[in-house]
């Protein structure tokens, strides 16, 4: 699927339900946090069924520039999981129900 539909997939699912916020995500019997390493997230939580480039931002002190990213898992119960990451780090655990 080329990025451009991965990236407007993504709008769209943030724009049809309504957001709930976590710092913490249950995969299975592991928990991922707000902090941890994407390579933590993935090994915990498997390969997300969507990756999309959501811009750049500056990093501490302005002194370099990070990538910011979303990645997308689910339907689990009804809700989809889409997790922030910037600069590699989970700043973002944000939760949707799947309609």
């Amino acid at each position: 699927m080329p990025a451009s539909v991965r990236h407007a997939s993504l709008i769209i699912l943030a724009l049809a339900a309504p957001l709930s916020q976590a710092e913490t995500l249950r995969c299975g019997s592991q928990l991922v946090s707000t902090g941890d390493r994407a390579f933590e997230v993935e090994r915990k939580c498997g390969t997300p069924l969507q990756r999309g480039l959501i811009g750049y931002t500056l990093g501490p002190n302005a002194r370099q520039e990070l990538v910011r990213e979303e990645w997308l898992y689910g339907p689990n119960n009804g809700m989809f999981n889409i997790l922030t990451f910037e600069g590699n780090r989970l700043i973002r655990i944000e939760s949707r129900r799947a309609r």
